[in-house]
């Protein structure tokens, strides 16, 4: 599904047009009122936009609405830019050491033309919001809080060892950790971390499992934390585990807790706490003060599941246990086992072939290669297998358990600027090494980085984006170079960023033939010949454009290149020409 992005857009342009100075709303007359219809009518809107975010999966006009109104939004910031772009222009005219040639380029712009042209386009913005308006209110939404990252998914502890591949030393690990004594005064916490489709969960199930940990713990308690990390709900789900039996629906927290100290009764005890999300660590506090203040932590350990390291390290003081992929010969047995039945698999020698390039897709991820085995099974037509393997991750229709929907929830989780920063990623070729310095440059030229506070620069703000999201395991460090560093992404996190980013984002190639007139990022990934000026043919809205790899041999195509980039986009942002053969910028600039 890919992404409108609509909150975010909307936020910065009302904080835009809020911080417009006198001086730039003074370039065009009696525009002051439209502006203020605009920002009142985009604030009202952005009100109920949580609403719409969470309704629009079930209701394609609504969908098809927040598109419209995307493109409008845009249209708005353009405008808004317009101002700040001319208050600059003015500047230069009046700057005296600026060079006679470019003093008169930088005063060819009439004040009457420029006046009438931005009153026309924000009565045009305001005209189209009112259109726009009564379909909007035909939803009925609602004001909400940002509950995004809101989910409602069930675990369980039950697992078959059978058709669990080549987590054997990884289940002896945390087993280790668990019979480990411990001098922490806390209740000890094991986080287990990694990506979402990497089998946390089941190594969980494993270790909860084991006849030895059975032996070890004689209460053992399974919640699935999910949703929200609210204390009395986890308590109530705790006292449910190991009593379902007892009635404790209407409790207070008070209650519970001396409900569940009659229950324990000094019993050592095991916790899972499976997929938490929490990183408010009050919260935790208050469950791990309430477990803590019982006198029977005498060896009861908790382990914990998460695909954050800031939530890892919130909750416990042990290092977490970071879960690395399937090697690639237990990832090819696990996807026999789903694409093929009974051993067949000896019967389609071509078949396994294929098979074996699906799997390398997946990068160690257990349930991408479960997602893919599953489209394959009992499919023996070799077209089909072909299709498969050539075709993104992304692309492929998938339920709710497979790979890119569990994949999704972490992007869901996400603060809305950091959604679009992560979307913007997907511009960059798989297996990239990205460098941080570039990518804060991509992202500073766009306007997604909040405002520096005090003591701060946008470079700071950009790296401690960069930090979150890889706190949150979407990216990976590579290289530390101290001011700058690089950074991995993996391929699946890749093929999540091209999904949500699908209608904002383009990869351009020789086989492109054409363009989303409303996509307003462009990346050139080919080192074959490609048809730019047929490509080009509607595109207005452009911001960024990266050519990474443009038949770099041709000085001729990357001029050619530049100047259609410079002559069509009027609202570009970012160009990025990596490995160009340029020497100096084409005059068109």
């Amino acid at each position: 599904m890919a992404e409108t992005f609509l909150l975010d857009i909307a936020q910065r342009v009302v904080e835009k047009i809020a911080h417009l100075s006198m001086e730039e709303l003074g370039l065009a007359f009696n525009v002051e009122s439209d502006l203020r219809k605009l920002k009142e009518t985009m604030s009202s809107t952005k009100a109920v936009l949580l609403d719409a975010e969470r309704q629009q999966h079930q209701n394609e006009k609504l969908r098809l609405c927040m598109w419209k109104l995307r493109d409008i939004f845009y249209d708005a910031e353009d405008v808004v830019d317009d101002f700040k772009c001319e208050a600059l222009r003015k500047q230069v005219v009046n700057h005296p050491n600026i060079s006679f040639k470019v003093r008169f380029l930088a005063s060819c712009t009439l004040p009457l033309s420029f006046s009438f042209k931005m009153g026309h386009k924000i009565k045009s913005i305001n005209q189209r919001l009112n259109e726009l308006a009564t379909e909007w209110n035909n939803f009925n939404l609602g004001q909400g809080t940002d509950n995004r990252h809101v989910f409602h998914r069930e675990t369980h502890s039950c697992v078959n060892s059978s058709d669990v591949i080549g987590r054997d030393e990884d289940k002896e690990n945390i087993i280790d950790l668990l019979m480990k004594p411990s001098e922490d005064p806390n209740i000890p916490v094991i986080p287990i971390v990694g990506i979402g489709g990497l089998g946390k969960t089941t190594l969980t199930q494993l270790v909860y499992n084991d006849d030895r940990v059975t032996r070890c713990f004689p209460l053992k308690i399974w919640i699935c934390v999910s949703d929200e990390f609210d204390l009395s709900r986890l308590l109530k789900l705790i006292i449910h585990s190991i009593n379902k039996g007892e009635k404790c629906d209407n409790l207070t927290v008070e209650a519970l807790q001396i409900c569940l100290r009659s229950l324990l009764n000094d019993k050592k005890f095991l916790l899972v706490l499976d997929d938490v999300w929490n990183e408010n660590r009050a919260r935790w506090i208050e469950l791990r003060d309430i477990l803590g203040s019982m006198d029977y932590l005498c060896g009861s350990k908790i382990i914990m599941t998460t695909r954050s390291l800031k939530v890892a390290f919130i909750m416990s003081s042990i290092h977490p246990y970071e879960l690395k992929g399937l090697p690639f010969e237990d990832c090819l047995t696990l996807f026999i086992k789903w694409a093929f039945n009974n051993e067949d698999e000896r019967q389609y020698p071509n078949l396994m072939r294929i098979g074996k390039e699906i799997v390398q897709k997946c990068k160690g991820v257990p349930l991408a290669v479960r997602t893919l085995g599953s489209l394959l099974f009992l499919k023996t037509d070799e077209s089909y297998w072909i299709s498969i393997r050539d075709s993104e991750i992304w692309m492929l229709e998938q339920s709710e358990n497979d790979i890119l929907p569990v994949l999704k929830l972490s992007y869901n989780h996400l603060p809305s600027h950091l959604q679009r920063c992560l979307a913007l990623l997907s511009l960059y070729k798989k297996d990239e090494i990205y460098y941080s310095d570039q990518v804060v440059y991509l992202w500073m030229a766009n306007g997604l980085l909040e405002h520096p506070k005090q003591k701060q620069d946008w470079k700071d703000v950009g790296d401690q984006y960069l930090n979150e999201l890889m706190s949150r395991c979407l990216i990976q460090m590579n290289l530390d170079y101290g001011d700058v560093f690089t950074f991995k992404m993996h391929d699946l996190i890749h093929d999540l960023a091209l999904e949500v980013s699908q209608k904002e984002c383009k990869i351009v190639n020789c086989q492109t033939k054409t363009i989303d007139e409303n996509v307003r990022h462009l990346s050139f990934c080919d080192d074959k010949q490609i048809n730019v000026a047929q490509v080009f043919t509607k595109l207005k809205n452009v911001r960024t454009v990266m050519v990474q790899e443009v038949s770099k041999e041709s000085k001729a195509i990357h001029e050619s290149l530049v100047s259609l980039c410079v002559s069509n986009f009027k609202y570009i942002r970012a160009l990025c020409l990596q490995d160009s053969p340029l020497t100096a910028l084409p005059n068109s600039i």
